[in-house]
């Protein structure tokens, strides 16, 4: 007999947070999120809480934990797309369809209860977090920032009722000096030509205060239209600016301004941690961050992050975007990256698929999120 039960209790938040622990054990591929980042889920003061409600859910099984699942009402989400959806994350469970069945029961149920009319996802509480179902890939060791599932679970879910509602594809990128040089040769002239400048000399800290603002209404245009974006709240902000700075090399943070120092386009990128991060099992031991911090400054893998382009400035945002590629592969080079993983790209989105082409690489995952309407 399965039994549903929200998570309420130490034990159920411990079973909650151990489970994919468990569930993953022996498998190469598999990536865990930060355990004291997902921990703090459960505190009535977690950073979303302030545009969201969540409940999760565990499935037990003659007294085992055989799945799990959060159902998160985003409303900024709901209200910017004019939806009434609730959003399914850390869905994990054993190959059994009655279990999964069970755990979606009790999301819908939850969406009932709001008045709900859609249930969608994987979709976390904003993009800062993981979302898409792996559906092609499964050979390949997950970045940190995006969530490995075994291949059953889309049958689960397709099995359940969910239809396709849009893929994201990642790449991998190998940089070869032949076609980095030709990225670089044409940031330069664009650079001389435009009177652009790329931001160079500032510590994180100084960065951050200088342009933090300018940075996130940036980020909030270039993002605005891609499928289900949520608006950066303070407390998002926040997570950005301050839990990302010790994973970022100020090499990799690259901003793009005009002669009045204004943002035209910037990039973050990051130092793969995934294995360090499944040797520690998703805990911040002291060695695991001293073995961060090593990494940082000399990273063989990069991990493409956020990108944003001034979209009321075509000229001058497809000028500082090309110059900041031309520097991104400067510092490939000289840094001698082994490989860069893409991480999601939604399939439509041509303009930033359209970069990958400057570099040999494969397309080697893909990923979906899925809706299923209520009654």
């Amino acid at each position: 007999m399965i039994i549903i039960k929200e998570v309420k209790t130490k034990k159920q938040i411990k079973d909650f947070l151990n489970f994919p622990l468990e569930l993953y054990k022996d498998n190469k591929y598999y990536v865990p999120a930060l355990y004291g980042e997902e921990k703090k889920m459960f505190s009535p003061n977690y950073l979303y809480y302030d545009q969201s409600e969540a409940k999760c859910f565990n499935a037990y099984k003659d007294g085992k934990i055989v799945g799990r699942i959060q159902a998160i009402l985003q409303k900024a989400a709901n209200k910017k797309w004019n939806q009434k959806r609730m959003r399914f994350s850390r869905f994990d469970c054993i190959n059994n369809q009655e279990v999964a069945n069970k755990l979606f029961e009790a999301v819908e149920q939850y969406a009932k209860e709001k008045g709900m009319n859609e249930v969608v996802g994987p979709l976390g509480f904003s993009d800062l977090e993981r979302e898409g179902l792996l559906i092609e890939g499964f050979n390949y060791e997950n970045t940190f920032e995006e969530q490995y599932n075994f291949e059953y679970y889309q049958k689960l879910i397709e099995k359940y009722g969910f239809k396709k509602e849009v893929d994201w594809i990642e790449h991998r990128l190998f940089p070869t000096k032949e076609k980095a040089q030709r990225v670089i040769d044409l940031g330069e002239r664009l650079e001389k030509k435009s009177g652009l400048r790329v931001v160079t000399g500032l510590s994180y800290k100084q960065f951050a205060k200088r342009y933090k603002q300018q940075f996130f209404k940036m980020l909030d245009d270039s993002y605005d239209k891609l499928y289900g974006t949520v608006p950066f709240s303070p407390a998002m902000k926040d997570l950005v600016i301050y839990n990302y700075a010790p994973l970022i090399n100020m090499n990799y943070l690259l901003a793009v301004v005009d002669k009045n120092d204004n943002i035209k386009s910037f990039s973050i990128s990051f130092p793969s941690i995934s294995d360090i991060v499944i040797k520690s099992k998703g805990h911040l031991y002291p060695k695991t961050i001293y073995k961060l911090l090593k990494t940082r400054k000399k990273p063989k893998v990069l991990d493409f992050g956020l990108v944003g382009t001034d979209i009321s400035d075509p000229v001058g945002g497809s000028y500082a975007s090309a110059i900041i590629m031309g520097h991104v592969c400067k510092q490939i080079l000289d840094d001698k990256i082994e490989y860069c993983e893409t991480n999601l790209n939604l399939v439509d989105n041509k303009d930033i698929l359209g970069i990958w082409e400057h570099f040999d690489h494969i397309q080697h995952k893909r990923r979906r999120c899925y809706c299923k309407s209520i009654k």
